[in-house]
């Protein structure tokens, strides 16, 4: 009985899981993909993806101890942030270049607009694109490098993307393997589907939106990529570039995502359609990171056009 008069402010229903607990779910889920990159590109991507990790958590807890504000880097977020702006560089980035975009993604796409579940876009992906337009030349190098003593010989040429721009062929196998140039996290398909299986598993995400943002970019690419169904064309966009590791790890950032059932499916179409576009039509041969940043930033539209129709006065009538 003393149950049922308890009193309490909303919300009434919470979930056991807490926010630091989903944020390990997620590094943990990114480990397969993290640790082929370290193997695929040498020590090198080790390097970066601890200097990321540590410019991230470091830029949160000067500015929270700045600021007098709460210590939040135990939530594990600037963390995942920092792991996963890491797994968006070439191994080949100078050492400066994590630490630039680390501070961008912490302190102004996410402290600025008040901490973790204000930002208006992910964060990561926020710093990527400002390194992109920053310094072009030295995000989009994927020359071979030398590490600490190992020649990366698998990240010499042209992206498998750009390859297929091109019209030439790829190897379908390699892509999926990961034995190709791309970035530090995004190049083996099987790493991070692992990582996708983890997530669905534990319940962290659910199909909505990676499903239906697959599945409009294919449509897109079989009706405007020129090709037909072309199969080398059509895998080699699904397992080429960043669309696994977007699709997956970033389109389904919780901040960043609608929170009505509709609303993810609208939002993993706009998804698949920008990126379509993007890659079909515009200058760069990818383009996940724009087409998730541009979709962010209509949430609020999405979400206003797909909330449930309230019950009661201001309701829909019979």
């Amino acid at each position: 009985m003393s149950q049922l008069l308890h009193v309490s402010s909303s919300p009434h229903v919470r979930a056991r899981i807490k926010t630091e607990d989903i944020m390990k779910l997620v590094v943990i889920a990114l480990l397969p993909a993290t640790l082929f990159g370290i193997y695929n590109f040498g020590m090198r991507a080790l390097l970066l993806v601890c200097i990321s990790v540590a410019t991230c958590v470091a830029t949160e807890a000067i500015y929270e101890t700045l600021m007098h504000k709460k210590m939040t880097i135990n939530d594990f977020s600037a963390v995942v942030t920092g792991l996963l702006l890491a797994l968006n560089l070439p191994a080949s980035a100078p050492w400066w270049i994590p630490i630039i975009g680390g501070v961008f993604a912490i302190l102004i796409v996410k402290q600025l607009f008040g901490g973790l579940g204000q930002n208006i876009m992910n964060p990561a992906l926020a710093g990527r694109c400002f390194l992109l337009l920053s310094f072009t030349g030295y995000m989009t190098d994927f020359k071979a490098t030398e590490g600490f003593g190992r020649i990366v010989d698998t990240a010499s040429g042209a992206t498998p993307l750009a390859a297929l721009k091109a019209g030439e062929q790829v190897d379908i196998l390699s892509l999926f393997i990961g034995n190709t140039t791309g970035t530090i996290g995004e190049t083996s398909a099987l790493a991070l589907l692992i990582g996708a299986a983890i997530l669905l598993g534990t319940k962290v995400i659910d199909w909505r939106i990676p499903g239906t943002y697959i599945a409009s970019f294919m449509v897109f690419i079989l009706i405007f990529g020129g090709h037909g169904f072309d199969v080398n064309f059509l895998l080699g966009h699904l397992f080429g570039g960043g669309l696994m590791l977007g699709a997956w790890f970033m389109a389904t950032d919780y901040v960043t995502t609608p929170i009505t059932k509709s609303g993810q499916l609208v939002y993993g179409v706009i998804l698949g359609i920008l990126t379509g576009l993007f890659r079909l039509f515009g200058a760069s041969a990818e383009g996940v990171s724009y087409a998730i940043i541009f979709s962010n930033l209509l949430i609020p539209v999405i979400e206003r056009v797909t909330v449930p129709t309230a019950f009661g006065k201001g309701g829909k009538k019979a």
